[in-house]
Order: C-alpha cells, then structure tokens, then sequence
C-alpha cells in the first residue's frame, strides 16, 4: 500500500512517522515548506485541561493529544530522537481575581477523574507563582497544574520527519497537484512528476482550499495570522517556568535558552500577507507586559507570523472527503495545533489504512466544511 502525506507540519509529519513504522506500506511525503506555516510560528502549550473553550468534543480530542504526547516522545527516543522540544514543565493559570480562581480550580478538578495525566492542581499566591516565574506581575495568583507541557513545533516536527526517513519514508521537496482518473483521484503531480498512491492524507493547513479546488471541492477554511514575539532574558535561566495562562487568549512560555515567548494576535481576515505590523506588535507587548512586568528589560529577538488553518468552527476536520473516500482531510485545528496536532496526525494515519482509532471521529466529519462542485476542472491523467 502507498500513502503520500501533502503536508510535513505537525500533523503531516506524524501522520508520516506512524505510517512508516508499519509494515508493508510506502509512504512519501510531499512539503512546499509554505512561508507562514502554522507549526513554525506555533506557540507550543499542551494544556487542554484548563482550558475556557466550553464544548465537549473540543475537549475530548485536545485532551487526547495531551495524552498521546508521553507516548509519542517515548517512541521518538527510542528512534534515537532526543530533540524534540518537548517538556512537561507545569502551568499556571493566573488571575487577579479570587473567585475565578476558585472557578477554576473546581472546574479543573472536576475533569481530573478522567484526565490523571493533568497532574497536580494546586492553588498557589502571588509570591509562590513568583517563585515559578519570575517576571510575573506581583498582583497575580495562580492554579498550578504539574502535567502541563511546552513543545518547540519546529524542533518535534523536524525529529518526527527525520524519524519517518528511518522507517523507509521518503520526502519529496515541491508544489503537489491532486490528479484523479474516472472521478477517482489516484495520486499526485509533484515536480512534473506523477506519484500514485491509494491514500492521500492532506495536511497542508491553510493552504488545503488551493489544493482541493482543482478537484471540484470548495472548503471552508481560511489563514487567520498570528504573530508571536521571542523575548530572550540575558543570563537568566527560563528552562523550567512554567506556561502561563492569563484569562484572555495571550500566553506566554519559556524555554531553555534564556527565551520567553509571548503571544499572540488573532487575526481573522488576514489572508496570506506575511508581515507583522505595528499593532500586532503592541498588542503582544502590551499584553505580555501587563501579565509580566519583570520583562521589559528583555531584548525582542524576532517576531514570527503564522497562518491558523481556520474552519467553520472550533472542531478540527478530520476524516475521508466524499466523494473521494481516499483523501483523508486533517486539518481546521486553529489556534490548537500543537496541542492536538501529533495525535490528529496519527488517527489521520490510522484512516488511511482503515486502522480502528481510539476515539468517535463522526463530530469531527470534514463534509460540514466541504461544498462539491459539479465538475472536476483538473486535467485528468494519461493513460501510457
């Protein structure tokens, strides 16, 4: 059996690494290494838990993400894959306001039963949040949660493809093209070069309108900027602060090298301009600055945009495409992607074999984001 992976971020390229590992099948993934892609620009926070998206479906494939990384990780190590970026490192979701606290915590632990993996959840002061994170505002409590993690989305991704080369993968540089046959689509164009295949996982985020088109289907997902600034702390060591979650949709996180990131901006409406701007820069700042005052003698390294593949809806889209039941979409994870990325990765795998999953995919169902056109505009290809 052969599988081409259009698309080598995070979802792409684990669905890649879970299908090499298997017997008997081919797998060649295919990357334009578009400019803006969400995984390089991505923040990297692993805590659904806690979460204020209040829907249940949401929560239930983001929370198995969280599972499915210890796994994950482990599997990469024992591929010799030691970089991956990946740290649980705890989180604190800090607020001003006592009683939100107190809302928050009960509503954490009520999911704990289900979710051991969230770990410890402690209410800390001002002081003791502090003491995890330094620059944090001294007006600021916290609930603690241990199991909370960060991941560097270009250092996991990049392991994940090396990895998949050393399962028999092979990756293919270059701009792909659905080509189908009798109204089947049986493979792709690459580079002027024809690649069949029985399955297609397409991964290519934001850009999966542009690919799909071709081939008489519409999708409804659109980019939605985001800028993320990287701050570094000039001999401080951030290796193990916490992911800090305020009550609005900025974050900030460390890392080991002496870097904070803090983000970002949500910017529906974008489209692909791939620049940053003036006020999405303040905004960051601004917000960074309130959470964090200890900061501001820290030097802006760089500022990174990215595109959020973003649906009709907070679901990601996830499943065969009808009438082309060997295209498997995933993609739509928003603002979610390196939660849940690695885990819809491997599920989008599992479908292309027709592998039982672990988890009902019918919520997330990409038809609800898909309107087929009557004709199919590619050109089909030639018969030798």
């Amino acid at each position: 059996m052969k599988v081409v992976v259009i698309g080598s971020g995070i979802v792409g390229a684990n669905a890649a690494y879970h299908l090499a590992k298997k017997n008997n099948i081919e797998v060649i993934m295919v990357d334009k290494e578009h400019e803006g892609n969400a995984t390089s620009a991505g923040a990297g926070i692993v805590c659904p838990w806690i979460s204020r998206v209040e829907d249940n479906e949401w929560y239930e494939i983001a929370k198995g993400g969280a599972r499915y990384y210890p796994k994950l990780i482990s599997q990469l190590e024992n591929d010799e894959e030691y970089d991956v970026g990946y740290k649980k490192v705890g989180a604190l979701s800090v607020s001003s306001d006592s009683k939100e606290l107190e809302a928050i915590e009960q509503r954490t632990k009520d999911k704990q039963k289900e979710a051991p993996e969230m770990g410890d959840i402690i209410r800390i002061n001002a002081e003791e949040a502090r003491k995890l994170f330094p620059p944090l505002n001294k007006n600021l409590e916290a609930i603690y949660l241990s199991g909370a993690a960060r991941v560097d989305g270009r250092l996991l991704r990049t392991a994940l493809k090396r990895a998949a080369l050393k399962h028999g993968a092979k990756l293919v540089n270059g701009l792909a093209e659905l080509i189908h046959d009798n109204g089947q689509v049986i493979g792709v164009m690459v580079n002027g070069e024809t690649i069949r295949a029985d399955s297609i996982i397409v991964s290519t985020g934001a850009w999966a309108p542009s690919l799909l088109e071709p081939i008489g289907i519409e999708l409804k997902v659109e980019p939605q900027r985001g800028q993320i600034a990287h701050i570094r702390l000039p001999d401080v060591d951030t290796s193990n602060w916490p992911v800090i979650l305020p009550q609005s949709s900025h974050y900030m996180l460390a890392f080991n090298d002496s870097k904070v990131v803090a983000g970002a901006t949500r910017e529906t409406g974008s489209g692909f301009e791939y620049r940053t701007t003036i006020g999405g820069i303040s905004e960051v700042m601004s917000e960074a600055m309130n959470v964090a005052p200890g900061i501001s003698n820290g030097e802006l390294q760089e500022v990174r945009v990215g595109f959020r593949p973003m649906g009709p809806d907070i679901l990601p889209l996830l499943g065969p495409i009808n009438p082309f039941e060997n295209v498997i979409m995933a993609n739509g994870l928003g603002a979610s992607g390196l939660t849940m990325g690695p885990y819809v990765g491997k599920l989008a795998a599992s479908i292309a074999i027709n592998e039982e999953t672990d988890l009902d995919l019918t919520p997330y169902n990409p038809m609800r984001a898909i309107a087929v056109k009557n004709r199919i505009v590619t050109n089909p290809i030639k018969k030798r």
